[in-house]
């Protein structure tokens, strides 16, 4: 709420000496309208001399925001919003777009752009820094931060030739070859219809190592053995992705999965995935867990992605198993599977296959797993829906130890453990451990379990309607002032920095676009499992770091209060420019925090070249918080001299 007004109404105790005719004169009938015109005009006239009822006073150092020059051909329909000034959230690029500097004047530090050499690069997965660790178990693959004081103060370009990605679902089989200029794959895995390099393009036929014939046939396999198409299944985990193909046609069948894979030397894998409109992560399965809660997905797989299951007493199947929901099925294709007819081609002995496959068979064993089926390339496990047998064979020597007592779903630089992490208890044997979902896409809006059986502090169910409609309000206010947010195509990959109870995510549902919801390890309550049982996909983040991914990841950004939550913690400039690493040109962002809070944001973002609005609360001017809307220009690295025409 506003501030409350000290200033007492004024009240005359006496009156002066000398009359005066202002005070004390009877009026004649003419003054009162007079004066009520006067007074009128006066506040029209200060109210568009400060830009309308809906636009927060500026200070002197907040530069008024003026909309970029754009020749004829570059004019798109005229974007509506409830700010001063109209900022424009469509895309306009072209090959030929002008990357000139804005030449308004700015008062704000402008941080410089980065060398051309840094357009891929990743913080926490840096290959130079990698190189100092351990390269036992791919320690060396996992998250390594730059330390304070190696910490980029510049802002990582787009390569020259940089275009605005297909809009899906065409981006599902295209990408421009300008904005991931890498062809290793299409070398590679030439003959596996992975990708392929078409002039400035390339092409993803939708194959895969154990998938010659197409990632949708393959699909079609697994659903011989599980229902894919009654809701049942709605998230999904692929480790070791490759291109994503798996995931990226799981979509059409409603299922949301998170692809994940190291930067290693399957060059931009995780990329490619990114740019096609598919979820993905750079992740690898090492010594720490995924940063995912436990129970989250409905099936794991697994299509020769070089992960050795049996190996370090199952360490890493046990992982899975602790991300899996009760009932929940793990795939694998390819070697050692069906050894005994493929060896030769794998130039592996049979010997060497058959203990590889004995080995996770025994490991599976240990984690209460039934086999469903083995048929052609394609193994099938499923876990137990709850614990109650599986405690029972523990006491004949056939199950692992159970974890002692801890928070099954903390995930961040959290150390992996062989022991098995417990389900919640039951009461027979035919209750799901943690509580039935319900199928999608009921799923979404369904009480979550882990509220209804109050095990999220402070949240209750009605918290949690509460919540969904005060999303389903606040999303439809975003799209009064940016109307692109509702045209399907503008945006695919949205990220949200603070999802709370995932109700952003959930009011967006009916567009064609995927979220990832970060919960911030720093926040009070841990509602990555809530986000997971609706049915909806997000990971860990602390935004003091890196994210795990590539640049020019998204669409859009949403930030809700991280800047109050990381105050004192970190440098906001250090949170933005890792937003501008992650956002791509022409992306587009909504803030939300209390107003001080904001404007000395809006101060460091104007030397960002984005160009933003601060703009009033859904609920009126008289709420603290306010809006900022920000959309990133469109700028890229220089061309490299050997792509300059001569002279």
């Amino acid at each position: 709420m506003a501030a409350k007004d000290d200033r007492l109404p004024y009240h005359p105790t006496s009156k002066p000496s000398k009359p005066s005719p202002f005070i004390w004169k009877k009026p004649n009938v003419y003054t009162l309208p007079v004066v009520l015109f006067l007074c009128i005009c006066s506040y029209f006239f200060g109210l568009w001399q400060h830009g309308g009822p809906t636009a927060v006073t500026k200070t002197a150092s907040t530069p008024t925001f003026k909309l970029p020059c754009k020749s004829p051909n570059e004019i798109h329909t005229t974007t509506t919003t409830t700010t001063a000034s109209a900022l424009d959230f469509t895309s306009h690029h072209s090959p030929n777009f002008s990357t000139a500097t804005s030449s308004h004047a700015t008062t704000t530090n402008v941080f410089p752009r980065c060398d051309a050499k840094y357009s891929e690069y990743t913080p926490c997965e840096d290959d130079k820094r990698s190189l100092k660790f351990d390269r036992d178990r791919l320690i060396y693959r996992e998250r390594h931060c730059p330390e304070k004081s190696e910490l980029l103060k510049c802002r990582i370009p787009a390569p020259h030739g940089y275009k605005n990605v297909f809009p899906w679902p065409r981006s599902r089989d295209l990408a421009w070859y300008a904005n991931a200029p890498h062809k290793e794959l299409t070398v590679e895995k030439a003959v596996q219809n992975w990708i392929i390099y078409e002039g400035d393009r390339f092409r993803f036929p939708g194959g895969g190592t154990m998938f010659p014939n197409g990632a949708d046939a393959y699909i079609d396999d697994i659903g011989k053995f599980i229902n894919l198409k009654d809701g049942s299944i709605r998230t999904a985990i692929d480790t070791g992705c490759g291109v994503a193909s798996w995931g990226a046609y799981l979509l059409s069948r409603d299922i949301l999965a998170m692809s994940f894979a190291p930067r290693d030397t399957h060059v931009s894998q995780v990329q490619f995935a990114l740019e096609r409109g598919v979820p993905a992560l750079i992740g690898v399965i090492a010594s720490k867990r995924l940063p995912y809660p436990s129970r989250a997905f409905d099936m794991a797989h697994c299509s020769r992605c070089l992960i050795p299951w049996g190996q370090h007493d199952g360490v890493y199947l046990t992982e899975v198993d602790r991300v899996l929901r009760p009932g929940g099925y793990w795939i694998l294709s390819g070697p050692p599977i069906r050894w005994a007819k493929y060896w030769k081609g794998w130039e592996r002995t049979k010997e060497d296959l058959n203990e590889e496959q004995t080995s996770i068979e025994n490991v599976a064993k240990s984690l209460c797993w039934k086999k469903l089926a083995e048929k052609d390339d394609i193994a099938i496990w499923q876990k137990p829906t709850n614990h109650l047998s599986c405690q029972n064979n523990r006491k004949f020597g056939k199950a692992r130890n159970f974890c002692p007592a801890n928070d099954p779903d903390t995930a961040w630089y959290t150390k992996l453990e062989t022991c098995l992490t417990p389900l919640p208890e039951v009461s027979d044997n035919e209750e799901v451990a943690g509580g039935k979902l319900a199928n999608w896409p009921h799923r979404l809006n369904a009480i979550p379990p882990r509220i209804s059986k109050g095990t999220v502090k402070g949240v209750t169910a009605d918290v949690f309607k509460q919540d969904s409609e005060l999303w389903k309000k606040r999303v439809s206010y975003y799209k009064s002032v940016n109307n692109q947010l509702g045209n399907p195509g503008r945006y695919r990959n949205i990220l949200d920095m603070n999802a709370q109870l995932g109700g952003f995510a959930a009011a967006l549902v009916d567009l064609p676009v995927w979220v990832m919801n970060v919960v911030p390890v720093e926040v009070k309550s841990n509602t990555l499992g809530v986000i997971y049982e609706r049915g909806l996909i997000g990971t860990y983040q602390n935004w003091c770091e890196a994210m795990s991914t590539y640049p020019r990841t998204y669409d859009f950004l949403h930030a809700d209060s991280v800047f109050s939550l990381y105050k004192d913690r970190c440098e906001a400039e250090d949170i933005l420019l890792e937003m501008d690493r992650i956002l791509r040109p022409e992306g587009s962002v909504v803030m939300r925090d209390d107003v001080d809070v904001l404007v000395k944001i809006k101060s460091i973002v104007d030397g960002m070249e984005w160009d933003s609005q601060i703009v009033d609360h859904e609920d009126g001017p008289l709420e603290r918080e306010k809006l900022l809307f920000a959309v990133k220009k469109y700028w890229t690295a220089p061309a490299a001299a050997e792509d300059k025409p001569s002279s």
